[in-house]
């Protein structure tokens, strides 16, 4: 993780940081399937879904294969600033 991203993340709840890594290494997720993941509780998960959504970290799209769920992932900020770090070191 990049020091960007503890700044980010530093002052939210545990529950957060755990849906954030999880979407990290195996996004993008359902809520259900985060859920399951993590072993939270779904109204955790919502919660914490809402307080890394409000950060700008995570973004919700539409699950074509279920319309009635949604597909949570990292924003693309995310991606394209670690990109362009990858870039730097080189």
């Amino acid at each position: 993780m990049m020091a960007g991203d503890d700044s980010v993340l530093e002052d939210l709840p545990p529950s957060a940081k755990l849906v954030f890594k999880v979407l990290e290494y195996d996004g993008p997720l359902t809520q259900k399937r985060i859920v399951e993941e993590t072993m939270l509780s779904a109204r955790t998960v919502r919660y914490a879904l809402e307080r890394l959504e409000d950060r700008g970290v995570v973004d919700e799209d539409i699950y074509f294969a279920d319309a009635r769920q949604s597909l949570y992932q990292l924003t693309c900020e995310k991606d394209d600033a670690g990109a362009e770090a990858d870039a730097e070191a080189a």
